[in-house]
């Protein structure tokens, strides 16, 4: 996609061919800037503190700082140790492990000295299909707009989103935004309404995607989206997930689970775009997903530009607090899947019949 004017994934190769680049997302959307990763420990860092968000996104940027820790020792404790240390980051997105398994897997029987060469290309590999697969759920989804559009008579297709499944969550065009760029590419109306989501305010990425990309939204304070449902100012809700249980109950942001009652109380469709790597056949259901709890001061705090446009925090309250960052959706509440065309599930429990891929 597009970002100060060129076209960029959201991490790279750099030119030394050894590290790799990301943009900085606690500082989106007031700075841009960009970070470099050369050591395990720099991806950890990266993915624990938030600087890179999003569930493909963190497993591209792990499978990148397995191989970087095989630079240092390709030996199997080593192995074993980077991919403990990375692995606790994020508890709750599947697609890190789901990462950091395949490039264990990769290099697993290779000697030592050529562990850590392998491993940085199948962590390029994992870039490369995570942007095909994206685009696939882009094609898929395409329809689902477009008959809504047919419907409406030509009037904008709104649709509700909640935190930031774009392109900057993603290596590119997003799981969420890919259907509503290519929607607005093939100039149907939209408009967007954009869950601010908070605590850490994802949805002013989608925002800030969206205007770049020069998609119609609004930005909207989380609890908005019961009243615009409730009202008809809604034609679809369309979320990403962090993981999709054997029975396909979701795992995604905080404040998902209340968007699909507000949707199933007013017959909304209600869909859910993920890539086939964010399925996890192992994980029975919701209930059995760890939700990550985080820092209380994500809610206590707040950042924001003030004077001079200068970026600065500033404290909210000083009570005791508690953060979830993560919220269960029964699989019942969902009406469709939007995925790529790999295989998702042999699993006969999981809702295979609303799958919603490529034609």
């Amino acid at each position: 996609m597009n970002i100060d004017g060129s076209a960029t994934r959201s991490i790279w190769v750099e030119a030394d061919g050894r590290s790799v680049g990301i943009f900085d997302q606690r500082l989106l959307p007031w700075v841009l800037e960009r970070m470099v990763l050369r050591s395990v420990e720099d991806a950890a860092v990266a993915i624990a503190d938030m600087a890179t968000r999003g569930a493909p996104l963190i497993g591209a940027v792990a499978a990148y700082g397995l191989a970087f820790g095989l630079r240092e020792d390709a030996s199997d404790a080593a192995l074993a140790a980077a991919h403990a240390r990375l692995v606790r980051t994020r508890p709750t997105a599947v697609n890190l492990r789901w990462a950091l398994d395949r490039v264990s897997d990769a290099v697993r029987a290779l000697a030592p000295a050529d562990r850590a060469a392998a491993a940085f290309a199948e962590a390029g590999r994992i870039c490369d299909e995570d942007v095909a697969m994206n685009r696939a759920i882009g094609e898929a989804g395409l329809p689902l707009i477009r008959a809504l559009a047919e419907r409406k008579g030509g009037q904008p297709v709104n649709i509700l989103t909640h935190c930031n499944a774009g392109w900057l969550a993603t290596v590119d065009w997003g799981t969420v935004t890919a259907p509503i760029y290519m929607a607005h590419d093939a100039a149907i109306p939209l408009h967007i309404w954009v869950d601010e989501t908070r605590p850490r305010n994802q949805g002013a990425l989608t925002a800030f995607e969206l205007a770049a990309h020069g998609v119609p939204h609004s930005y909207i304070v989380d609890n908005a989206g019961g009243l615009l449902i409730q009202q008809g100012q809604v034609d679809m809700v369309i979320v990403g997930t962090d993981r999709v249980t054997a029975n396909g109950d979701v795992c995604n942001k905080i404040g998902t689970y209340l968007k699909a009652l507000a949707a199933r109380a007013h017959d909304v469709p209600f869909y859910v775009a993920l890539p086939s790597s964010t399925y996890d056949p192992a994980t029975p259901d919701g209930a059995s997903v760890p939700i990550e709890q985080r820092s209380a001061d994500e809610i206590r705090f707040v950042s924001g530009t003030g004077e001079a446009d200068r970026l600065t925090t500033v404290r909210l309250t000083g009570s005791p607090a508690y953060n979830p960052a993560f919220d269960i959706t029964p699989a019942a509440l969902v009406t469709g899947y939007v995925t790529d065309l790999q295989e998702i599930s042999g699993n006969p429990i999981f809702p295979v019949d609303r799958l919603i891929r490529r034609a």
